[in-house]
């Protein structure tokens, strides 16, 4: 199992709220995440890059399971008890698929940009095939990850990121977000759930992010306005205060986890 590079984030004044895992979205890697984020203010934050991204040896996979799988390894080796997974888009998924074949390990889930199901575009999934139409990709994706109205830089620097991901993780991730279908699913969560969505994102649009509130029960939805699918990087203030208020509602660790997490 390939031991996943992350960014670690703890409070001054250690605290039994359970600890928050972000998880970045396709052909990306911790720096998806905004540092407000990767720092969120009181929390305990965790945020790798999955196999085979950024800093992360090893090879990308193919499938949204083997990546959740990857997830639990790395919750069981940092001995983490019971944390949030707060994924982005693929991401989502793998938050999804994680809510639902081991639920018991978790205190919650946070979906940002996602979807019960991720059909890619015929035409990333044609230029991401090989290497020399990667970059092609590359700019397709982050043309459409971002509102019109974000600064020119953010896209830059996110297509800068991507390119340094192997052409063929980038193209797995996408064959692992095409091939992901938990539509008939997700109704069976149980799981406190917050989720966020652009109302400008254009890659996984408002209308999934309403398919999972309607689905999953007690599930909170926030559209976030002028944002796109980039709404971490593009809203940080935003989605740290909703995440904030999400944590801030969900009942501490009990004393033995904490004692285990410490």
């Amino acid at each position: 199992m390939t031991v996943m590079h992350h960014i670690f984030h703890a409070p001054q004044n250690p605290n039994r709220r359970p600890s928050l895992i972000l998880i970045h979205g396709a052909g990306g890697s911790f720096l998806s995440w905004h540092p407000r984020l990767r720092r969120l203010a009181g929390e305990t934050v965790y945020t790798p890059d999955l196999p085979g991204h950024g800093e992360s040896g090893g090879a990308g996979k193919n499938s949204i399971g083997e990546y959740a799988r990857d997830v639990l390894a790395f919750i069981e080796e940092n001995r983490i008890h019971k944390p949030v997974i707060a994924g982005h888009s693929m991401g989502g998924a793998i938050a999804l698929d994680l809510a639902l074949d081991a639920p018991e390990k978790l205190s919650g889930i946070a979906l940002l940009g996602a979807g019960a199901k991720l059909r890619v575009s015929p035409l990333i999934l044609e230029k991401t095939k090989s290497p020399d139409t990667f970059p092609e990709a590359a700019a397709l994706v982050n043309q459409n990850s971002f509102s019109p109205d974000a600064p020119k830089d953010l896209s830059r620097l996110s297509n800068e990121n991507m390119l340094k991901t192997d052409p063929q993780t980038f193209h797995g991730d996408f064959l692992a977000c095409d091939s992901f279908d938990a539509m008939e699913r997700v109704a069976s969560i149980r799981l406190p759930t917050l989720i966020l969505c652009g109302t400008r994102d254009a890659m996984t649009p408002p209308k999934f992010s309403k398919f999972l509130a309607e689905q999953i029960p007690g599930a909170r939805l926030h559209l976030i306005e002028n944002a796109g699918h980039m709404l971490a990087l593009e809203q940080p203030e935003v989605v740290a205060r909703l995440l904030k208020d999400f944590l801030d509602g969900l009942p501490p660790l009990s004393s033995q986890q904490d004692s285990m997490q410490a």
